[in-house]
């Protein structure tokens, strides 16, 4: 059901109708939008908290540029909710995340206005660049490129990179910071330090503002009044910043600080720098949540908060009070009793303290956490340096960003044969957020690398008895990956022990077909396996908790007595698990039909994980139907 829309914005169904309003509606349009956001959201979860901010950066974008003709690129996507509503899906904003409905993020083949799909974070900057670079060369010298990089994603070393050859580009390019200060949990390191010393000097901004006045709001003396703002502007930050500020020495022409949620104001800017040629950067200040008072006060957890009560703003009480716990949950309170008996141990997280429960270790343990901004490389590499110094480090990285590190698990930790042990967050389908974020390629990418041992339990139990194990003497890199939800054990608390590397289990033993499976899909065969009982199929389940190296011992007693498998994997069957056991087979001559069930060779949108599995046929059903045609 589509929420009530508000009475300008349902005259809107594309940004030309946008820019037939004048100007000083835009703020009644602002309090439209967010209000229809906070509806959608409320009932629909998803990320709140960044776009709430990011309204008046959309409006003003669109209002000012004209789009998709000049393109704008959104930096973590999630920011880019009233960008979807401005540009045509408004009527099918409900839908957002949902199981054939619309995506979470930008996406080219939605739509004519996401120029750039974008769901991991600071891209926007490289992005738009290569664009602007082509526009140049194939001469079309008035389209504007725009880059919004914002929660937290100025921290990522790949905006430092784009910054650095951007300046030298030449390139008709503005980047708008949108500066929130936080990503999920508050932002880390010393650009936000140096960001955070703009944001907050009162004597620079008090200056800045009574210019601002002085000048009538920026557009007064019209086009004489760039060459005043820069002139102040280059007294002022060489006065009361640094001699030479962060972005001047990326050689882009720095604007601001400008009130980000002042849409009336970003207009004018906007208008006034838009025609400057080359390499500019506009730094905004916003908040995040803005206009929903929970959502500014509790910003971590209002980042995507799930159900809540627009009202009141209370989140919806856990449906699944009372059942097994994440696993994210799981980890969280075993590193830390891991950490309390092996001083050695060190938790990392490149921005995903909350997400991954590592902020459990980090209040208990502060000196021993490590939140190093959304730098994934860094993170791996930062891992691989304690490792070398008598350290073990637990790199807890969702799967999907530890692809961002991949020359780095490489060279960095698997070559010199590092005791790192990368805590897969997330590992498989995980829903909602859709193709950007699935980790579905972690197996497949990682089983290639010497000296790499791959694990991935099939509950808690086996969770933290894997890592238990990956923190013993001798057991060099070490990957344990979990899906993202809930486990199946209540009673969870075991006492943790060592698992033997390269072991696999007898689940069930049976006749005809052979299941075998690996991770938290176990639990999908042994749901398989009840109802085929009931049919008196009887197969028979192996569960494979180290996907690297392999139990060779137990297949060779599988292909001895079965001509007939099935393999299980919460994870691409193009070079997993599955194909793990299709090499194995081909190495030492057997023969047997196998049937490889995963995640097929195709990007797979967003939906709730139990419709995804369906859809991918490695759920319950599919085992089963996988089973009878092999029977």
């Amino acid at each position: 059901m589509t929420p009530a829309i508000g009475q300008l914005l349902a005259h809107i169904s594309s940004p030309e109708d946008l820019r037939k309003l004048s100007v000083d509606q835009l703020p009644q349009l602002c309090a439209e939008i967010r209000q229809f956001i906070i509806d959608v959201i409320s009932v629909n979860p998803g990320h709140l908290g960044a776009s709430l901010g990011a309204v008046e950066l959309s409006v003003a974008i669109h209002y000012v540029f004209d789009t998709p003709n000049d393109k704008v690129i959104f930096d973590v996507g999630h920011q880019a909710y009233a960008h979807k509503i401005l540009t045509g899906r408004k009527e099918s904003f409900h839908t957002l995340r949902t199981f054939k409905g619309i995506s979470g993020f930008p996406k080219i083949s939605e739509s004519a206005y996401d120029a750039f799909g974008t769901g991991h974070s600071s891209t926007s900057i490289s992005a738009a660049l290569g664009m602007g670079v082509a526009s140049k060369i194939k001469g079309e010298t008035s389209r504007h490129h725009v880059a919004i990089i914002g929660d937290g994603a100025m921290t990522g070393g790949m905006a430092m990179e784009a910054l650095n050859n951007a300046g030298v580009s030449n390139a008709n390019l503005l980047v708008i910071l949108n500066d929130n200060q936080i990503a999920i949990d508050k932002n880390v390191g010393a650009i936000k330090d140096y960001l955070a010393d703009i944001v907050t000097s009162k004597t620079y901004n008090k200056i800045r503002d009574n210019i601002w006045l002085m000048m009538g709001g920026g557009t007064k003396y019209g086009k004489n009044s760039r060459a005043i703002v820069k002139q102040l502007g280059n007294a002022l930050k060489g006065t009361l910043l640094k001699p030479s500020g962060l972005f001047e020495a990326f050689n882009f022409r720095y604007f601001g600080l400008v009130d980000g949620n002042d849409i009336i104001r970003l207009v004018n800017v906007l208008n006034d720098i838009k025609d400057i040629k080359g390499p500019k950067l506009l730094h905004t200040h916003t908040i995040k949540g803005k206009g929903f008072e929970k959502a500014e006060r509790d910003q971590t957890v209002f980042h995507a908060p799930g159900v809540f009560d627009k009202e009141t703003g209370k989140i919806a009480e856990d449906k699944c009070h009372g059942q097994a716990p994440k696993y994210q949950t799981v980890f969280g309170r075993t590193i830390i009793e891991l950490a309390e008996q092996n001083a050695a141990i060190i938790g990392i997280t490149p921005a995903m303290a909350t997400g991954c429960s590592l902020n459990l270790m980090m209040m208990k343990m502060p000196e021993r956490t490590f939140d190093v901004g959304i730098a994934e490389q860094h993170a791996v590499t930062f891992s691989a340096g304690l490792a070398s110094s008598g350290m073990i480090p637990f790199c807890n990285i969702y799967s999907t960003f530890l692809q961002r590190a991949y020359d780095q698990i490489i060279h960095d930790v698997a070559l010199q044969n590092l005791p790192v042990v990368f805590c897969l967050d997330r590992g498989g389908l995980v829903g909602e957020d859709g193709a950007t974020h699935h980790g579905a390629y972690d197996l497949a990418y990682l089983r290639c690398i010497p000296n790499m041992t791959i694990a991935a339990p099939m509950n808690e139990e086996e969770l933290r008895n894997l890592m238990f194990t990956a923190q013993l003497p001798g057991k060099g890199p070490f990957a344990i990956r979990y899906p993202k939800g809930r486990g199946v054990m209540h009673e969870w608390k075991t006492t943790m022990k060592e698992m033997e590397v390269g072991k696999g289990l007898i689940i069930k033993e049976g006749k005809e077909v052979a299941v075998l499976s690996t991770g938290h899909p176990g639990n999908f065969v042994k749901e398989a396996f009840a109802e085929l009982e009931k049919e008196g199929i009887q197969p028979a389940h192996f569960h494979f908790p180290y996907v690297k190296p392999l139990d060779e011992e137990l297949l060779h007693e599988v292909f001895k007595n079965f001509s007939r498998i099935v393999t299980v994997e919460d994870g691409t069957v193009m070079g997993g698990f599955g194909s793990a056991v299709v090499e194995f087979m081909s190495d030492h001559g057997y023969s047997a039909r196998v049937k490889r069930l995963g995640v097929p060779d195709k990007f797979i949108e967003q939906g709730k994980n139990e419709e995804l599995h369906h859809e991918c046929g490695y759920d319950a059903a599919g085992i089963m139907k996988a089973v009878k045609e092999l029977k």
